[in-house]
């Protein structure tokens, strides 16, 4: 004859811990990878007036974005490109020359760069140059740094990824034990 056992009802919180723990390190695993780099400062500011059009337009990120198809143009008033060159990256600084003889007047700086957690960003921005550049863009070197200055948010996803997998097996081992010791109850 089977029989079964009534548990009782204080054990409900106990059956709930395990799920809710499980969810819980979920959300705190995806929060840092959900969150994307944000832009703190440029320079020129944004809707600032400067003197003179300068060689190169900087923009300064909360982290270090991954040096993969990033683009930063600088449209003048009638939306032709003034940048000169690749877009370079050192750290958390992503600068973009100007080309030689900028004209003076209103300039929409439109940037995209892939953030440290792998996700595309972009933005714009607006300055107005009172008089044309003169100096040739100064090409800062890339540090061997750069190069690697991705790695973190793909590790950091990876690492979050794998410990999910090993909750996950966790539970899942937790789970046949109960069910083999709840089986050799019935037996």
């Amino acid at each position: 004859m089977k029989t079964t056992s009534l548990r009782p009802s204080s054990a409900w919180p106990a059956r709930m811990l395990l799920p809710l723990a499980t969810a819980a390190l979920l959300l705190l695993f995806s929060a840092p990878a959900q969150a994307h780099d944000s832009l703190e400062s440029s320079n020129p500011a944004n809707g600032s007036t400067v003197s003179a059009m300068p060689a190169t337009v900087e923009l300064t990120f909360d982290h270090t974005p991954i040096a993969i198809n990033s683009i930063v143009r600088v449209e003048d008033a009638t939306g032709a490109d003034q940048a000169d060159g690749p877009v370079q990256i050192v750290d958390n600084q992503v600068s973009q020359a100007v080309k030689p003889g900028a004209p003076q007047g209103k300039y929409t700086v439109v940037w995209r760069v892939v953030s440290s957690d792998g996700h595309p960003i972009e933005g714009t921005f607006t300055f107005t140059a009172g008089g044309p550049n003169a100096a040739p863009p100064a090409t800062p070197a890339a540090s061997p740094a750069s190069a690697t200055a991705g790695v973190p948010g793909p590790l950091l996803v990876t690492g979050a990824v794998g410990a999910v997998l090993v909750i996950g097996l966790v539970v899942a081992g937790l789970l046949i034990r109960r069910r083999l010791r709840n089986l050799e109850d019935e037996a």
